[in-house]
């Protein structure tokens, strides 16, 4: 068989000239927000994402003879995803969220290639456009709370691990106590920047994977314990080589060489997996089998035929889309164009300016307080640059029996754009605390303040201390008790009222050995209905 490689040259000047033009649009349209995505990716956690691109051009470029042969047929359904893709636009813009902005970038990609190749030539690339939405990182509440939770279950199985082999191990949270020496398993050790990679692997692998779905699902799936146990095993290591050779070896070249160690070894689990797999045994299976590989040597035959019968007498090839030839056609070129356009212009001719309140500085805050007088604390600059906020207070008061109540608050100017209040209930388990009651609380208000305010409650224990925990989010003349709401509040007000600020409110009390629970939560619900009214003075309502 003969190829006719003029049959593969289907870019004429007119198209080369609107893909330009697309491309142009689309980086004045997404430039900010493309611009955030890549320098996110120098984090640890997403520095896989600069080879993807380079994945999806090779899956693309797997596909160039399937593409080739197939029809390029202009289709109005692409509209659907690129006028979706327009809206998320908008309401990322308006609302200050990048994720949006990314998913909007997606769409408007796939609506184009809906439009311009037609569905036939989109299911060719689906899966390269499905595997562009590992790109995007995740908003970083919900980052935050996957982060701190795998932080937790890999250090409870390293801390077992570790018993296994002898060690004296205990845990507190993030914390290893070895007796001789303490671990802290911070960010580089939560395994989040093993998940992400080690399932777009699994991903890829799956996709390779000639098997049933349910193999390949499995292959899919196994990414994510098998990650937690690497990182677990990680963790172990660490600790038995600080007891035998020292912080130095330990902490210096294992820690390095220890990203390669996982990967290897993650890598290595999932071939056998997929080895084992294969030799699952089953007459459904051997029958998937080979209806699998007569498919693909069906789609082979296809593919050549439609290669030889791709050129005419003259060696033309007769496949060609009209949209790349001709200068203003298809007429959803024209639309495409004009919508881009029109977006580009307004997004960089109106000023979204975001409404800053005026606020008083906490730097005024009373130290005394009803009969609750405090003495101000301040956290290290390392604290407040990680937590990026704006304002904060807190303060130890004690009451005439001096019982302590610890009174922390954060403000923040803004939350748009992945900036995100960090709650204590990704915070607190961290550091050792082991919540035994969590959830929501009503707590009277005196008559003035008018009624009732709902609130998070915790009740904590680390070891024989017990504290009491209330804390809730101003924002903007609301009090909400929960991230999601956090997200889908700061989204509208943003579109609505061009603000965005708000605040972290945790009050703390220890549970003394002389009382009861319940006179703890007394002692909180009396200072709750003493700070409240103070709060208003200096968050914004």
């Amino acid at each position: 068989m003969k190829i006719n490689l003029k049959a593969m040259k289907i870019v004429k000047p007119a198209g080369l000239a609107k893909i330009v033009l697309y491309g142009l649009l689309l980086i004045g349209v997404y430039y900010s927000s493309l611009v955030v995505m890549i320098s996110g990716w120098k984090r640890d956690d997403y520095s896989y994402c600069y080879l993807i691109p380079f994945v999806v051009l090779y899956l693309i470029w797997e596909k160039r003879n399937r593409l080739v042969n197939l029809p390029s047929v202009s289709s109005w359904w692409g509209m659907l995803p690129f006028g979706a893709g327009i809206v998320l636009f908008w309401l990322g813009e308006l609302g200050g969220e990048y994720l949006t902005l990314y998913i909007s970038f997606w769409l408007v990609m796939v609506g184009l290639s809906w439009m311009h190749l037609g569905w036939e030539k989109l299911k060719a690339i689906g899966f390269a456009f499905i595997l562009i939405l590992t790109m995007f990182p995740l908003p970083s509440f919900l980052y935050n709370k996957i982060s701190v939770n795998l932080q937790l279950i890999s250090s409870q199985l390293g801390v077992a691990m570790m018993q296994v082999c002898g060690m004296s191990a205990y845990r507190e949270g993030n914390i290893i106590d070895l007796g001789f020496t303490q671990l802290q398993v911070v960010d580089a050790c939560s395994g989040l920047r093993y998940l992400f990679p080690l399932i777009v692997l699994g991903i890829l692998l799956a996709y390779f994977f000639r098997a049933a779905f349910w193999k390949r699902a499995i292959i899919v799936i196994s990414t994510i314990p098998l990650s937690i146990i690497t990182n677990s095993l990680r963790i172990a290591l660490t600790g038995i080589l600080h007891q035998i050779w020292g912080a130095k070896v330990a902490e210096g070249f294992f820690h390095g060489f220890s990203g390669w160690f996982i990967f290897m070894t993650a890598l290595a689990a999932l071939l056998l997996l997929m080895w084992i797999l294969k030799k699952v045994q089953g007459s459904g299976f051997k029958v998937q089998g080979s209806k699998r590989q007569e498919a693909g040597r069906l789609e082979g035959l296809e593919a050549e035929e439609l290669v030889e019968s791709s050129t005419n007498s003259t060696n033309q090839p007769i496949n060609q889309s009209t949209w790349l030839k001709a200068p203003f056609s298809p007429p959803q070129f024209i639309v495409a164009v004009i919508l881009l356009s029109a977006t580009l212009g307004l997004s960089h001719g109106v000023e979204f300016r975001e409404k800053i309140p005026i606020k008083k500085s906490f730097e005024y805050f009373p130290m005394n307080v009803g009969q609750w007088s405090g003495v101000q604390q301040s956290m290290e600059q390392k604290f407040i640059d990680a937590l990026d906020l704006s304002d904060y207070v807190t303060i130890d008061f004690h009451d005439k029996l001096g019982r302590t109540v610890n009174f922390y608050v954060a403000y923040y100017e803004s939350q748009r754009k992945g900036e995100s209040i960090h709650s204590p209930e990704t915070c607190l388990p961290g550091s050792g605390w082991i919540f035994n009651q969590a959830g929501a609380a009503t707590i009277p208000l005196s008559a003035n303040d008018g009624g009732f305010m709902k609130v998070n409650r915790a009740f904590m224990q680390k070891d024989a201390y017990k504290q009491l925990s209330y804390y809730w989010f101003p924002q903007r003349g609301r009090i909400l008790t929960n991230a999601y709401q956090l997200k889908i509040f700061v989204f509208w007000d943003a579109l609505t009222k061009q603000r965005t600020d708000g605040a972290l409110v945790r009050l703390i009390t220890p549970v003394y050995e002389s009382e009861k629970l319940k006179d703890a939560e007394e002692r909180l619900q009396e200072f709750t209905r003493e700070i409240v009214p103070v709060l208003g003075e200096f968050i914004p309502g």
